[in-house]
């Protein structure tokens, strides 16, 4: 059934409950999940950070990539999720937090398997938000916080010019080819090259760090390659290029959200 994310309404859900587990079955054909600055120290270590471009919104958004092709998430390739990190937009759901008016309010989404009758309550008897809703509440808005940041991060990643484009290429076990393209990486070079004076800035509004996580996280790629190895087709070989390499005769997918 559809995602339909809908205000938390006390009368409406005065009596929801939600199923709390650390499955993450609805997050299985995921292959990209939204990262947030605040984790992406955290996310590094677990799974590649790239770029991806919206064409219709024209806008650069930054994303965790769970898999290497659409509607495979390499960490549920079992029925337990297989990293010490989960993104925090996979650990939100089935939460959102989104304007409502001129401020930010609580979604949920009102077709999730996780709501229903059995499992943490929403409210109290009184209506008010229970312990559970209000931990969500605050994570939520720790969440929120973190995007606003992140856009900023985007918007002077942009303005700098430091991204490039780059390329998987992958072999399977079956002899299957694949170039996965559409994804973008801080180039190293240029981001050596700004002034003094800018990296300072950078390092003291923490972006300097973020950059640096993004880069090094493309070394969790091999995890991937590894998870796959509980697929029916398992990556061989991987290998990561410039974009602006020479073009290779292979097909190619676009990594896309």
């Amino acid at each position: 059934m559809a995602i339909n994310y809908i205000p938390l309404d006390k009368e409406k859900h005065k009596d929801s409950k939600v199923a709390v587990n650390n499955t993450f079955a609805f997050a299985k054909n995921t292959h990209l999940a939204a990262a947030s600055i605040k984790e992406f120290a955290q996310l590094a270590s677990s799974m590649p950070i790239v770029f991806i471009k919206d064409p219709k919104a024209d806008r650069h958004h930054v994303v965790a990539m769970l898999g290497m092709e659409q509607n495979q998430n390499l960490f549920l390739a079992t029925d337990r999720w297989k990293g010490p990190h989960v993104p925090m937009n996979v650990l939100r759901y089935p939460f959102d937090v989104r304007p409502d008016g001129d401020k930010l309010g609580v979604y949920i989404d009102e077709n999730s398997e996780l709501l229903g009758d059995e499992g943490q309550p929403l409210f109290t008897e009184t209506g008010e938000p229970s312990e559970y809703l209000q931990n969500r509440q605050q994570f939520l808005g720790d969440l929120a916080n973190s995007e606003m940041m992140t856009q900023r991060f985007v918007k002077q990643v942009l303005e700098l010019d430091l991204l490039e484009e780059i390329q998987i290429r992958l072999l399977y076990k079956n002899g299957q080819q694949r170039n996965v393209t559409g994804m973008l990486s801080i180039n190293e070079k240029k981001m050596l090259e700004l002034p003094e004076e800018k990296v300072l800035e950078l390092h003291k509004s923490g972006f300097l760090g973020a950059m640096y996580a993004v880069m090094m996280s493309l070394g969790q790629l091999n995890r991937l390659v590894e998870l796959s190895k509980d697929t029916e087709n398992p990556i061989q070989t991987m290998q990561l290029s410039n974009a602006n390499a020479q073009e290779q005769a292979q097909p190619q997918e676009e990594v896309t959200q």
